[in-house]
Formats: structure tokens, sequence, C-alpha cells
């Protein structure tokens, strides 16, 4: 027998190392400090973020917020073990929903959780947010990473991020000047971007792929991780430059789902498939997979990004301004008397 008293439980003992936690904190300073901009106030480390809405110089300014994540593709990169574009994946998720409105990003917070917190891991995701904002013009203003021991499996982790923008409330675009006669212009994505991935993984399953094989220049694995396309920055010079009428982020039900969101009761939109060439990434998915083209259509972007509604008097214009800012353009449809979306043409590689 000894009369010698056990030490007590700790944090640490149940799972969570709250020195970890500042290490990572740490770490990610530089990254989130490089986003600074106009309106900050501070920097890491406080109970919330401060923003000087009066410095952005917005003289009726409206604000519009926008909360997202990335959806399995997190379970690739988890498989593949990269880590470093999926921060992207989640700054674009948000920032693409609000700019399609009018509205500047101005900053953007992270949420990071996890069983076992992996610095390395932790480190990489945050530096892609950060890299994110930095791409959009946005501050990294803050976030929460949350360890929680038995929520989730050895490894894994979940991410969400929320972002706020502005916009004078006289340049909001909110699709209710959209008539019939205006042109769609589709926008390039580069890749399946963050949404179908359930799909995605379901067909790798099936076909037996190897994510390791090579797709071009690259691995499969890699060419399906490619980050979400950020459109803001072309846009934004856009809108103060030409009459946008309309703009829809093609996400989670492709264009067949998300171009009528903006289009006013009456109105439809006659999109030609022949107007650009599906991409082969999504030219293997639906061969692999034996998807059939209305499916294709409404699970994934199959090519095109994003969708700018405009005068046809100024289509040419718009299209030639977002080509010189790097972006594909393609002519893909118009806007007629209907309602949702009807389709010319077949999807061809």
């Amino acid at each position: 027998m000894t009369n010698e008293q056990q030490p007590g439980l700790s944090y640490r003992d149940a799972g969570v190392d709250i020195e970890r936690g500042e290490e990572l904190v740490r770490r990610i300073k530089p990254g989130a400090a490089a986003t600074n901009r106009a309106g900050v106030m501070g920097g890491l480390g406080g109970f919330g973020g401060l923003f000087d809405l009066a410095a952005t110089g917005y003289r009726d300014p409206v604000l519009v917020s926008s909360t997202d994540g990335v959806g399995t593709k997190l379970l690739l990169a988890i498989e593949l073990g990269r880590h470093d574009t999926i921060g992207i994946d989640l700054v674009a998720m948000c920032v693409n929903d609000v700019v399609v409105q009018g509205a500047e990003p101005l900053f953007f917070l992270d949420y990071f959780a996890t069983g076992e917190l992996a610095l390395d891991t932790a480190e990489a995701v945050v530096n892609g947010v950060a890299a994110g904002c930095r791409e959009a013009g946005c501050a990294l203003l803050g976030g929460e990473t949350a360890e929680m021991p038995g929520m989730y499996p050895a490894g894994h982790y979940d991410l969400a991020g929320f972002t706020v923008g502005v916009a004078e409330r006289a340049r909001l675009v909110d699709g209710s000047r959209v008539a019939a006669g205006d042109v769609v212009l589709g926008l390039a994505s580069s890749g399946v971007h963050s949404n179908g991935y359930s799909l995605v993984r379901k067909i790798l399953a099936h076909s037996g792929a190897d994510l390791a094989g090579r797709f071009g220049n690259v691995s499969l694995g890699a060419a399906l991780l490619a980050p979400t396309r950020i459109y803001v920055k072309p846009l934004l010079a856009a809108l103060a430059a030409h009459d946008i009428h309309a703009m829809a982020h093609i996400t989670g039900g492709g264009l067949s789902e998300n171009l009528p969101r903006v289009l006013p009761d009456g109105l439809g939109a006659r999109i030609d498939l022949a107007a650009w060439r599906l991409p082969p990434l999504f030219d293997w998915l639906r061969t692999a997979g034996g998807v059939a083209t209305p499916e294709m259509l409404r699970t994934f972007n199959c090519g095109i990004g994003m969708a700018v509604v405009v005068p046809a008097a100024q289509a040419d214009a718009v299209g030639a301004m977002l080509g010189e800012a790097g972006e594909t353009v393609h002519r893909i449809g118009t806007i007629e008397a209907g309602h949702g979306v009807s389709y010319d043409g077949a999807l061809a590689p």
C-alpha cells in the first residue's frame, strides 16, 4: 500500500493539446497578415476580428455574406495527403457566391475541426485559405481551430468558411434587369471545383481507377484536386466598366439548377452545348461512370464555373475584358421567354 496521491487528469490526457493549438496560431500568423487590406484592424488572436467598413470608401454600403464548405473533396485530399489547396477551395466557394451579387469580398473566417491536431496538415490547410484570400483580395480576419477527440477518425478533419462582402446599394446585381435577348457568357472552370465529389468517389470506386495514374500532365488525383477557380477580381473589374445583368456561380446543381436562380419569372436560358468543349476530366467521369448528360449537367459544372448574363450589345466587350484578365470565355447561350434551362447540341470532348 502507498499513500502517494496519483496526479489528476489534464486536458492533454483527454486528447486536447492547448500548446499545439498555440503553435498553429504562431505558424499561420504570417500568412494571415499577408492578406491585410484597407479596413483591417488588429490581427489574429483576439476574441473577434475587427474591420472598419468606413475605411473601404463605400457611400451606401450593403453587406453580402456567404458560408460554405468543400464537401467530400476533403476525403480525396486526406487520402492523397495533399492539403495545400483545399483551403483555396474553401475561400472560392464563398467569395464566388458574394461577387455574383456585385459585392467585393472584405474578409474571411475559417473553421478547422479535427480529432487530433496535426500541425503540418493544419498549417498547410490554413496557408491555402490565406492564398485564396490573397487571390480574392479579402482579409483572413480570424477563425477557429477545434480539437475534438472522438469526433473524427484519425487523420481526418472538416472545414467550413464564412465571408462578408460589400456593394453599393445602387450597384447590387440581383437579376431583376435580365431581359429576353440577353447573352449568357460562360467562364471556364479549373476542374470539378468543389461539388459533385460524392459521385466522383462513386465513379472512382466503380471504375477501380488509380488516383496515382497519369491523367494528361498530372496524376488523376491531382486533376481531381485542382482548386476551385476564384473569379472575383476579373468580375469586379467588369462590373465597374460594363452593364452586367446577372451572374451565377455554377456549383452543385450545375447550369441546370444555378442559372435559373438569377433569372426573373417568365424567363429561361437556352444553352448551346456545342459552344464549348467538354474538358477531358469531365469526359472521363462521364465515360467511367456511364453518367447520362442530364445527370452530368445537374451534378457537375462541366467546364463552366461562372455564367455572366449581359445585354447583347455588350457581350463582345465584356467577353474581351474578361479574356484579357485571364479568363477563358465562351458565348454559351441566350435568355428567352420560358423557364429553367433548355439545351441544344451535345456535350462533346
